[in-house]
């Protein structure tokens, strides 16, 4: 999240996504660089196993997650608000069976009641207040036992922190992580690192992540290929059940 957050669906209407809707190629280079180690997904497989477990990914893009959670999930299905990415994600799965995408909006969800087990939303929609119909959804679609996971970015953490906040010095992280708290969300703090192949691929992404000043001054402080991001990991479990008091 930037100045080109990620898209926040709504039944009321979509709010677009500048980054990934206007230049989804280069949002394609973007994903391919970050957290090259792993780092998300393997606190992620911690805090809301996937395996054999029905997953909806949301804000799913062009589908760039949904394979790594078909590896074994017994389910994928990836909700888009943005139709050429719906088709977009459609082609990227075409030959996972477990994988299927619908176009649908984070606080009007296509799924029935209790239908999945964990919710992924990685940089789309849930960026702090403003984002309770987003969250009741979930929790009607998830099962018993199930896990709500919000990935955001952690604007605490430089220097991509200190670039977002230069872009959007009204974004209050602390503000954002009370919300969360206050809905009753876990949190984990991860560091990663973003790689990329050339100069160029990463001249490309900081412009469409920030302002062209921003941009400007996050490529000169970044002299070689690589930068250090920091992400939260928010997470809402589902009651299991009713616990009656022994005696």
């Amino acid at each position: 999240m930037s100045r080109a957050d990620r898209s926040r669906g709504s039944a009321r209407g979509t709010i677009p996504s500048p980054n990934i809707w206007h230049w989804p190629d280069i949002y394609e280079v973007e994903n391919r660089a970050q957290d090259v180690d792993g780092v998300v997904f393997g606190v992620l497989a911690e805090v809301a196993d996937w395996r054999d477990r029905d997953v909806l990914d949301l804000g799913c893009g062009a589908g760039f997650h949904l394979p790594l959670f078909a590896e074994t999930a017994r389910s994928v299905v990836g909700v888009e608000p943005h139709p050429p990415l719906v088709a977009a994600a459609r082609r990227r799965t075409a030959g996972h069976a477990a994988v299927s995408v619908v176009e649908g909006s984070a606080d009007a969800l296509p799924l029935p009641d209790d239908s999945v087990d964990v919710v992924h939303a990685r940089t789309a929609y849930f960026f702090g207040p403003g984002c309770g119909p987003g969250i009741l959804e979930a929790m009607r679609v998830l099962r018993p036992g199930g896990v709500l996971a919000i990935v955001d970015l952690d604007a605490t953490v430089a220097p991509y922190g200190g670039w977002m906040r230069a872009d959007l010095p009204h974004y209050d992280p602390v503000a954002v992580e009370a919300f969360f708290d206050a809905q009753g969300f876990a949190m984990r703090r991860v560091r990663t690192r973003w790689e990329f192949e050339g100069r160029d691929a990463l001249r490309a992404v900081l412009g469409i992540e920030f302002t062209a000043r921003t941009a400007a001054r996050a490529f000169a402080e970044t002299p070689g290929l690589g930068l250090e991001v920091g992400y939260r990991i928010h997470t809402r479990a589902v009651s299991s059940g009713l616990i009656l008091p022994s005696g």
